[in-house]
């Protein structure tokens, strides 16, 4: 059996209906997991559901508005409630509000922190919880960007103070799960073409970051699907607490 076979496994996978989170379901799903994807929109995982499905990868789907409080317990309850249990959570769900620092609202602050970090505590915290009382192990991955550790962009304050937070919560939770058999690492993505990044993709700061990337491409989501594959299978059974960054080389050029 391939390592990288996830036959028997159970994943809960957030912001699952676009962009990096549509990708790592579908990745997931190719693996062997059975998967639950969660996004705000029910129109939106109904129709990925849908096209999941067309090409062979069969999906439970759960809307939840992770901005808002009690949802991702009821997002975690109906995910197990339909796939029999959680032993693979990643959380990838997108929140982002462009504004000088100056300018930001709390309320954009609060709801960035909810969505990113506040919910990764919650979901992560939930699964470890019926996965210690069930003696068994799991994988948790939290998605990152390069302003977790390694880049200052302008007008995200509120987004890189959330996944900065992800490294220390994720650092934590490895150490206090470990020794239950619960691996918790982050995948920090570089420049990767999204919905949530596409009104500054072509703009002359980013095409100056792009050309900086040593593999002369641009990431897709694939390429971070792939990532949190490796991160969550048995081949990187010894991994816990660490960052792997899929950037092409921008962060050391």
């Amino acid at each position: 059996m391939s390592t990288s076979d996830l036959t028997g496994r159970r994943a809960l996978v957030t912001g699952g209906s676009r962009g990096l989170g549509g990708a790592i379901a579908r990745t997931l799903s190719a693996a062997g997991a059975q998967v639950a994807i969660a996004a705000r929109s029910a129109e939106q995982l109904e129709r990925y559901v849908a096209d999941a499905g067309n090409a062979g990868h069969r999906m439970s789907a759960v809307a939840a508005d992770l901005r808002e409080l009690g949802e991702a317990d009821r997002l975690l309850a109906e995910a197990s409630s339909a796939l029999g249990g959680v032993d693979i959570l990643v959380h990838a769900a997108g929140h982002l509000v462009r504004r000088p620092a100056v300018e930001l609202d709390m309320r954009d602050w609060d709801e960035l922190l909810a969505v990113h970090l506040r919910t990764a505590f919650e979901l992560a915290r939930g699964v470890a919880r019926d996965l210690i009382t069930q003696g068994k192990p799991g994988s948790i991955v939290f998605i990152g960007s390069l302003t977790s550790a390694r880049a200052g962009i302008p007008e995200t304050s509120a987004y890189a103070a959330a996944k900065s937070g992800l490294l220390g919560l994720m650092r934590t939770l490895a150490v206090e799960w470990g020794p239950h058999g619960i691996r918790v690492n982050t995948v920090a993505a570089g420049f990767i073409p999204t919905a949530l990044t596409q009104d500054v993709q072509d703009t002359p700061a980013r095409r100056q970051l792009h050309a900086r990337i040593p593999l002369g491409r641009t990431g897709t989501p694939a390429d971070v699907a792939a990532a949190c594959l490796f991160l969550v299978s048995n081949a990187a059974a010894y991994i816990s607490g660490e960052t792997l960054t899929v950037d092409g080389g921008w962060s050391v050029a």
